[in-house]
């Protein structure tokens, strides 16, 4: 553990991207010059400033002015709320917000660390054992310790990320990254979400590569299933004698279809649908899998949402609402590659009982260099088991975000990545005007001044 802080002076590398439209490989010459005149004009007269109503997240729904948008959103996030909130805002969590009922009496207590994207990065191999240690304090100090892996794990040759109009990019990391990315100085991730639109990327040998490397790891992969009996029932985790049940769903597989026979391997449903509402379905059949098995916490992991927006739809809050009436007791949302807003919402179920919703913890790794790519957010919250009314109830009694930032630098003549708490960074040379302070603006806009 950290047992103090330092403040390190934050650098750019030159060889990297800022952006994904700035690797942007169009096949179809005619097309480049329509491209970059319909951003150009969107940047210039700001008329996708505002989420649009009927954009599409789904690859499969996705047409050509879903395209456009995503290219301009990647180098502009959305700042701004979508029209269906109205004069609704999300009241940002805090933990002040946070209080346990009078006359709860504690019997026992865990603490969980949790982040958003792991995504393959420039500079993984070199960064064992470095990649973590400025937040180990904040992930791997703690009884539980969760990310969303989007980059499956594979014995083919690796394919490298390309973003273009031949289909939606292909991630993938071998074995040895894997071990990289998975943990620091032994102590290693003990919950992976792995239903994510990546997650077929690599065929059928990717899901069981994937599954193969997590358990051998001793990482409970959540999301993706070893058998067709295992489709549709949760998953389970007990630290200090608090039983956590662990539900997750995804809203596709960027347009991959898994054959019939192999749909029960991987956790998808149309979540986020512009052609049909929501389908919690698969996650309240997992949900009721907890009740019966007698778990203490549900806590669901939900892959979904428009990339490069600061805010949730809508449909997002009334949905996650719903599904914690329905019996999720916290909620762990990922795939803006930004981060969004988290909130403490009381449930009418139990009026004692508040649910803590994060709608984005954000990307904490990737390729990509633009303040709103590199910002993340490490979730901690601390659960307690204890008697009311008779009852024994377990609470969220504690939770706060702390926004951190991915850098690199060249040691040794090699680039090593490292994920730094934004409070503890100050400027470096070779950065760009303004850089740091829009990274800190962001993380303002989203959780407030008073959590930086």
């Amino acid at each position: 553990m950290l047992t103090q802080s330092r403040t390190m002076p934050m650098r750019m590398p030159k060889s990297l991207p800022f952006t994904p439209a700035d690797v942007l490989q169009v096949g179809m010459r005619a097309r480049r010059p329509v491209i970059r005149g319909v951003v150009n004009l969107a940047e210039r007269f700001g008329f996708w400033k505002r989420p649009r109503a009927r954009g599409a997240t789904a690859t499969e729904e996705m047409g050509a002015l879903d395209h456009l948008n995503w290219i301009y959103k990647s180098r502009n996030p959305l700042e701004e709320y979508e029209q269906a909130f109205g004069d609704m805002r999300i009241t940002p969590g805090a933990p002040k917000q946070i209080e346990l009922p009078g006359g709860f009496d504690m019997m026992t207590r865990l603490r969980i660390g949790a982040a958003g994207d792991i995504l393959r990065s420039p500079g993984i191999e070199a960064s064992q054992d470095r990649i973590y240690e400025r937040i180990e304090d904040l992930l791997f100090s703690r009884d539980i310790a969760y990310a969303n892996f989007e980059s499956p794990v594979t014995d083919q040759p690796l394919v490298e990320e390309v973003i273009g109009d031949a289909g939606p990019p292909l991630e993938c990391c071998s074995r040895a990254q894997f071990e990289v990315l998975s943990g620091h100085k032994g102590r290693r991730f003990d919950v992976l979400n792995t239903a994510n639109n990546h997650a077929f990327d690599m065929g059928v040998e990717g899901v069981e590569t994937t599954r193969e490397v997590m358990a051998a790891a001793g990482i409970l992969a959540v999301g993706t299933n070893d058998t067709p009996d295992e489709h549709g029932r949760a998953r389970f985790i007990e630290a200090r004698g608090i039983k956590v049940g662990l539900v997750s769903d995804g809203f596709g597989l960027n347009g991959h279809e898994l054959p019939e026979a192999e749909r029960w391997r991987i956790n998808v449903s149309k979540l986020l649908s512009k052609r049909a509402p929501p389908d919690l379905g698969l996650l309240k059949r997992q949900i009721d899998h907890c009740r019966a098995e007698g778990c203490d916490f549900i806590l669901a992991s939900i892959h979904w949402g428009h990339e490069f927006e600061f805010f949730p739809r809508k449909v997002q809050v009334d949905t996650a609402r719903d599904l914690v009436e329905y019996g999720a007791d916290s909620i762990l949302c990922h795939h803006p590659h930004v981060v969004q807003p988290w909130e403490v919402y009381r449930t009418k179920r139990d009026p004692n009982r508040q649910a803590v919703i994060a709608y984005s913890l954000g990307s904490l790794t990737w390729g990509f260099m633009a303040p709103h790519i590199v910002l993340s957010a490490i979730m901690n919250m601390r659960l307690e088991k204890g008697r009311i009314g008779g009852e024994t109830k377990t609470y969220v009694a504690a939770a706060r975000v702390t926004p951190v930032v991915r850098t690199y630098r060249r040691e040794r003549g090699e680039m090593v990545t490292r994920i730094e708490k934004l409070s503890e960074l100050e400027p470096g040379r070779g950065m760009r005007e303004g850089y740091l302070e829009r990274i800190r603006a962001h993380a303002a806009l989203v959780f407030g001044e008073d959590q930086l």
